[in-house]
């Protein structure tokens, strides 16, 4: 869903980046998408709102799943919000989360069953 110049800014800041598109799942459903990541232990960035609905997509065991809620969906808006976010945490500490990332702030979903 994001674009290869967002990638290319995420990889500059060393983070290791794969788009859906880069591995075939360009118009794969949310689920497939949500699928990979967990077996690849990434965590998955997403505009789609549909991640916060647990009835459309439950989610259970995941590496963290940031929801970035800005309009209009810009690189550079999205990489404002996603940079410093970023920067502030390790990724252990996303584990089983849902964070939705605004220019409001944050909210944080512990979304494991456990």
């Amino acid at each position: 869903m994001l674009n290869v110049d967002l990638a290319t800014r995420l990889r500059q800041e060393g983070h290791d980046v794969q788009r859906a598109a880069d591995v075939g799942q360009a118009r794969a459903d949310d689920e497939l998408i949500l699928e990979h990541a967990r077996l690849e232990r990434r965590i998955l960035v997403t505009l789609d709102q549909h991640f916060g609905d647990w009835v459309i997509l439950p989610l259970s065991h995941h590496c963290g799943v940031i929801r970035v809620k800005v309009h209009p969906a810009t690189t550079h808006r999205i990489e404002e919000l996603l940079l410093p976010f970023l920067k502030r945490y390790v990724q252990e500490t996303l584990r089983n989360h849902l964070v939705i990332l605004s220019r409001n702030g944050e909210r944080w979903v512990n979304t494991s069953k456990e």
